[in-house]
């Protein structure tokens, strides 16, 4: 198991000092157990006082949640773990009375959620946010080692990429009086003379420095209005958004295997004792569904092959499988299910994909990908890029975008430009699929949703 940092290197008989929590206090009247964490591993260590302690009837009035330091030996222990504290003095630095909501219990993750600012006291908020900061840093680690350059886009814009109906709007004008001109709000009064947004995707941005550094990505928080409330929406949550120039479509299904499989091993390999636990309170089987992802070759079907799939499987659809349109939870299980590993579904109808993406010889379709994951769906979405100026400018009115803000982006097919392919993933999609929780809720630490923007 992992040692709280303090244990390594040392040894039975070693003097120690525990700076920490307490999860739960059971006094036995001549001697008691303290259940001992302190954030350094999701792993506890007993510390068993006795009488011999001089504030031994202090001590054993500790309730769950007080903060404490112990200083005594390292023992044998006479029970499931290998070693336990002995103490020669344990320190009451901050107590915690009776109301303390998080009690040495299974709680409900409602209930958790409720209480957002004490639920990090918990294994499983303990296990699943140390999983999220390991899984970040191999996400650097793996650009980086790969002569990616990191890049911070704006948060604030005035680019639509995701449409403007899907973003935040941004403004310091005085909502009991906006300024008018022609009937309309006059932006030209706001700080920044026009209307502004807080980002949806660094994509666009990205696409800029993809052109000056030719490997780039992007990781941080992005925001959209949708006002949904399922188990897979957010109104905040991040995203790795990585450009490369120089690359089509099948390579850039490549790199979204490789740098997912480097992600999940890395979380295999430095949070076991984490994962344990999910594996067992929160979804069996959890481990081997990783292992088996690292060790899977991801399948590559085009959408039309995947439709030909579903209509052919005889089963009984929610949703009739469509070769204009997307497909649906039921459909992304059984493709995952049939082929028995992660796969890629390419070249998707033009009607129902983003204005930016190329468009293939037979006019029909674009070159998008999505990955689809056993247990999870959607994990990542991704294309080549148009850059053909003239398709790009037809998408353009097609979709009604508006021309004047994105000129910069245009121009990019003008100044130099390439074929190029970038791919974006949601952060806690992933998270969710590397603990087994089932909420976007829960992978995040303070989640805005629909009707819920607490702390």
């Amino acid at each position: 198991m992992d040692l709280i940092d303090v244990f390594k290197n040392k040894k039975i008989g070693d003097e120690v000092t525990l700076e920490g929590w307490v999860r739960n206090n059971r006094d036995q009247k001549e001697f008691g157990f303290i259940d001992f964490y302190d954030g350094t591993s999701i792993n506890t260590i007993q510390v068993v006082y006795d009488k011999d302690l001089s504030n031994f009837d202090e001590v054993a009035k500790i309730l769950a949640g007080t903060s404490i330091i112990v200083e005594g030996k390292l023992v044998e222990s006479n029970g499931k773990q290998d070693y336990e504290v002995k103490p020669s003095k344990i320190e009451i630095v901050g107590d915690c009375p009776a109301d303390y909501p998080i009690q040495p219990k299974r709680h409900t993750m409602e209930f958790l959620r409720s209480q957002a600012y004490l639920r990090p006291r918990t294994k499983t908020f303990q296990a699943v946010f140390k999983i999220r900061s390991v899984a970040a840093q191999a996400i650097h680690s793996y650009f980086q080692s790969n002569n990616y350059v990191y890049v911070h886009t704006p948060l604030l814009t005035t680019a639509d990429c995701e449409g403007s109906d899907q973003m935040f709007k941004v403004t310091t004008l005085n909502m009991n009086d906006v300024p008018k001109k022609d009937g309309a709000v006059d932006y030209s009064q706001d700080l920044f003379g026009k209307q502004t947004y807080i980002t949806g995707s660094g994509q666009l941005h990205g696409e800029t420095f993809a052109m000056a550094f030719k490997k780039i990505y992007t990781f941080g928080p992005t925001f959209r209005t949708e006002n949904s409330n399922t188990k897979t929406h957010a109104n905040e949550f991040w995203m790795i958004e990585p450009e490369m120039a120089f690359m089509h479509l099948d390579d850039l299904m490549n790199v979204e295997e490789e740098m997912l499989k480097y992600v999940v091993k890395d979380v295999l390999d430095k949070c076991r004792s984490e994962l344990e636990f999910l594996d067992q309170f929160v979804q069996k089987g959890l481990i081997d569904k990783l292992t088996k992802l690292v060790d899977s070759n991801f399948v590559k079907i085009t959408h039309k092959e995947a439709i030909d799939l579903l209509l052919a499987s005889g089963e009984k659809w929610e949703f009739t499988p469509d070769y204009e349109s997307d497909i649906a939870k039921e459909h992304e299980k059984w493709i995952t299910e049939h082929f028995n590993s992660p796969v890629f579904i390419y070249n998707w109808p033009k009607d129902i994909k983003a204005w930016y993406m190329k468009l293939n010889d037979d006019g029909k379709t674009v070159a998008a990908v999505d990955l689809e994951v056993p247990g999870s769906g959607e994990l990542m979405g991704g294309s080549e890029r148009e850059v053909d100026l003239d398709k790009l400018e037809e998408l353009i009115k097609k979709h009604n975008v508006d021309r004047e803000q994105i000129e910069w982006y245009i121009n990019l097919r003008k100044f130099g430009g390439c074929y190029h392919s970038g791919f974006g993933m949601g952060f806690e999609r992933l998270i969710m699929y590397l603990t087994g929780i089932e909420n976007i809720r829960d992978v995040i630490p303070y989640p805005r949703t629909p009707g819920n923007c607490d702390y």
